[in-house]
């Protein structure tokens, strides 16, 4: 297992390393998901094919959730 520690920018961003990046065949413009668990983030490289479908739907779905007027009642709680 490889290690490295990475600063997060002011924009959130971070910078993946060379090595790691080879090790796993990233390159630019690949796609990753990020998953969490509690604290821990872990990004996967996705293929097109693996989950795009599935992720769009989801993202469809979170985007009507967000936007739901109904809910903002609570940002004045």
């Amino acid at each position: 297992m490889d290690t490295k520690i990475v600063k997060v920018s002011d924009k959130g961003q971070i910078s993946i390393p060379m090595i790691l990046r080879e090790a796993t065949g990233i390159r630019k413009g690949d796609e990753l998901m990020m998953i969490r668990s509690g604290n821990a983030i872990v990004l996967e490289k996705i293929k097109k094919s693996d989950f795009s479908d599935l992720l769009k739907h989801s993202e469809g779905v979170a985007e009507r959730l967000w936007d739901n007027k109904e809910d903002e009642v609570w940002d004045n709680v």
